[in-house]
């Protein structure tokens, strides 16, 4: 007995959702992971980021570069000035900002005020 076409779709069908499923599952679990690095690497950025040095202005310009792209934009080469830690944790961060779930800022306690208190000390820088 031969399988008529709109059996064959529904297996087809059947076999593409399963695949979503799956690759929907594998995104879960890496995001969880994702997470856990990430958002201990963004409250040691955002306390970097108020700080007084050079790499306290690099990071604060690359927090907002992902707070809001267009209105701070971020220049990656400056990634270069900061050390291994904190460029470890930019790109943790990044990758947690990759598919967020909330935005960045309000990924932190009183994210808020620290992204206003960022953009009103290093918003204007190019």
């Amino acid at each position: 007995m031969q399988a008529t076409p709109s059996v064959i779709q529904q297996l087809d069908q059947l076999r593409t959702a399963q695949d979503l499923y799956q690759k929907m599952q594998v995104m879960q679990h890496q995001r969880a992971a994702v997470q856990a690095s990430g958002l201990p690497a963004l409250r040691r950025l955002a306390s970097t980021a108020q700080g007084n040095s050079g790499q306290s202005a690099v990071v604060g310009r690359f927090l907002l570069g992902l707070y809001n792209g267009p209105a701070y934009p971020f220049t990656l080469t400056e990634l270069r000035a900061l050390d291994q830690e904190l460029h470890s944790d930019c790109m943790a961060v990044l990758m947690m900002d990759w598919s967020p779930e909330r935005e960045v800022h309000e990924m932190i306690q009183g994210g808020h005020h620290i992204f206003q208190s960022l953009i009103a000390r290093w918003g204007d820088r190019p």
